[in-house]
């Protein structure tokens, strides 16, 4: 199972994400109140050990905005959060670090993982980041196959249950690791690792 950990902003985070054992830490790169600056992001990511895939994570910028930030963040890979369309993630395509599809499930949502040329999907509930929950029955004859990431209202009491219902490549957290909005809980992101880890086993 894989486990990503967004939001994440301070060296401690970091430290707490890694040792957890964590396969992804996500840098929030634009207007969020877990923004961080794209320097701060390398730093930060220059102590990530290679195993760890760093992801700087945008939302309503353009292409080319989200190809800057990802290029002085330093990070491997690039999550283009919202409803950006094909000619976005082939406009980043060939750039040094993988791209992520990051949206939400609607009628017209193609599931298809790497049908816009990314490396992984990542399905989240319709306002990212607010820790809200959203119906899993609704994957039904649209749950994706391969590399796709359930996100949306996890944390460590839920993410379990989750996991058993929708069947997912792996599992992305914020909000639900956190004891106040945008401060992390390293002992909430601990256990969020651990039970996503035994629920896939």
């Amino acid at each position: 199972m894989f486990v990503k950990v967004c939001g994440v902003r301070t060296e401690a985070d970091v430290a707490a994400v890694v040792a957890a054992g964590a396969d992804a830490v996500g840098f929030v790169l634009t207007e969020s109140v877990r923004r961080i600056e794209p320097g701060a992001a390398r730093l930060l990511g220059a102590g990530i050990p290679p195993k760890v895939l760093t992801v700087g994570v945008v939302h309503g910028v353009p292409a080319a905005e989200a190809a800057r930030l990802g290029l002085a963040a330093g990070v491997r890979a690039v999550q283009l959060h919202g409803g950006y369309p094909r000619s976005a993630f082939e406009e980043l395509a060939g750039l040094p670090f993988q791209l992520i599809r990051a949206t939400t499930l609607g009628a017209d949502t193609d599931v298809r993982v790497g049908a816009y040329g990314e490396g992984l999907l990542l399905l989240d509930s319709p306002t990212a980041g607010s820790g809200e929950r959203w119906d899993l029955s609704l994957l039904g004859a649209a749950r994706p196959q391969g590399k796709w990431l359930l996100a949306g209202g996890l944390g460590p009491d839920n993410v379990a249950e989750a996991i058993i219902a929708a069947r997912p490549w792996g599992v992305d957290v914020s909000s639900g690791v956190e004891s106040s909005r945008g401060v992390k809980d390293h002992d909430l992101i601990r256990r969020f690792v651990a039970t996503a880890r035994s629920a896939a086993e």
